[in-house]
């Protein structure tokens, strides 16, 4: 069973939590707000994964004449997203699985008017790959941007090469928009990325819900 909750009349912090993962060994996952109490989980989990992640990062091209931006420290870097959260321009959350961080889920580039729309990013560790945990975090993040946000269409944009991923959206049933080239900068340099798309029409009963019809069918 899925559960929002928040608090009082603001839309962040937020805690997004499903008791069952949908795929085997199943368990439980809680989607918050990253704390400065993370940190050595949170650099132990990037560590490890170092390698697993490496190619998907993105990075941030360099511009003539300016200085490369100082990296943060983990505790600036906290307060930069909840500041962004607080804004309702992005939402950020780290993923614990039975108790262990083991991945994180940004919800960016939040627009209203008449868009309404965002993107979503992610990653988990190697250790949990395959267990269901993206693609109940990603439902489970576009069901709030749907219900709570009122917004009407969420992306993600996914390197060809990455198919871990492209069998997250593929388990959801994400609707394929194309290729995008050189659409981000990626470990310096840019890269195209396959677009894939859901709009809140096509999930009345929500994601979540529909990927578990479709899987217990």
């Amino acid at each position: 069973m899925s559960f929002f909750t928040r608090v009082a009349n603001t839309h962040w912090p937020v805690t997004l939590r499903e008791d069952e993962i949908h795929g085997p060994p199943y368990g439980s996952l809680i989607m918050r707000p990253l704390k400065t109490s993370d940190r050595t989980q949170w650099y132990a989990a990037r560590t490890m994964n170092q390698d697993w992640l490496a190619p998907w990062e993105a990075s941030t091209p360099q511009v003539p004449g300016q200085k490369p931006a100082k990296a943060l420290t983990f505790a600036q870097y906290v307060r930069s997203q909840d500041r962004a959260a607080r804004t309702g321009d992005s939402l950020s959350f780290v993923l614990i699985v039975d108790g262990i961080l083991a991945g994180q889920l940004s919800v960016a580039s939040i627009t209203y008017g008449s868009l309404r729309g965002a993107s979503i990013g992610y990653w988990v560790s190697r250790d949990v790959a395959g267990r269901g945990v993206a693609p109940t975090a990603v439902a489970l993040a576009v069901d709030y941007c749907f219900e709570q946000l009122h917004l009407h269409r969420i992306e993600i944009n996914i390197r060809p090469e990455n198919h871990a991923s492209l069998r997250v959206v593929e388990k959801l049933g994400l609707r394929d928009e194309g290729l995008r080239k050189n659409y981000l900068h990626i470990q310096g340099q840019w890269a195209d990325h396959r677009t894939f798309a859901v709009t809140s029409t096509e999930v009345p009963r929500g994601l979540l819900r529909r990927w578990r019809d479709q899987t217990e069918q």
